[in-house]
């Protein structure tokens, strides 16, 4: 009979331990999936500004059409890169897709920055200017956004690789999740926003 009790404590503690991990590896996941949501909400933020400031420049960029067409394209990749990403932050493909249409937008955006300076009559847009201002802001924020998720991520894939948090983690299909980062040097460079 004591023998029953023992193990039927011991069974009783092993099933508590898995609990407790499992609850912690939710939380952890839906801390980063909450990063990811406000990273989600910047980004939107930039891709309303772009369209906006393709729209500013076209009177003066008219014969620069195949500039602000590739902006707008590569607006709209990373529009949908991101609404994919949003449905599921914990799909590798998604999120690694997602960076690349980042870096798409980044290289289009510098171009057009670059062929903007050439103009000074653009340079002087009062609305211009103040969409500039807008984006480099939310440029900060996308900034500051990403390192909070590539914590919570990383916070998270340390919780799942432990031992015996990894058993749990296998069982119930918590699969690592992907870190944001850039991975092209070129993307490394700050869109450049200022006039």
């Amino acid at each position: 009979m004591i023998a029953f009790i023992i193990l039927l404590a011991i069974i009783i503690v092993l099933v508590l331990a898995c609990v407790g991990i499992y609850n912690s590896l939710v939380t952890l996941r839906n801390r980063f999936k909450n990063a990811y949501s406000q990273i989600d909400v910047q980004l939107k933020r930039r891709y309303d500004l772009i369209p906006n400031l393709v729209e500013t420049a076209k009177g003066y960029l008219a014969h620069e059409r195949g500039t602000l067409e590739a902006v707008i394209n590569a607006r709209n990749q990373a529009s949908s890169a991101n609404a994919r990403a949003a449905a599921n932050p914990g799909d590798a493909n998604a999120i690694k897709a997602l960076i690349g249409a980042e870096g798409a937008l980044t290289g289009a955006l510098g171009k057009f920055f670059a062929l903007a300076e050439a103009y000074p009559d653009l340079k002087a847009n009062q609305t211009m200017s103040q969409l500039m201002e807008e984006l480099s802001s939310t440029e900060n924020k996308i900034a500051f956004a990403r390192q909070a998720y590539n914590d919570a991520v990383m916070a998270y894939n340390i919780g799942r690789e432990k031992f015996p948090n990894v058993i749990i983690a296998g069982a119930f299909g918590f699969t690592e999740a992907v870190l944001f980062e850039i991975t092209v040097p070129e993307e490394r460079e700050a869109v450049k926003v200022k006039f």
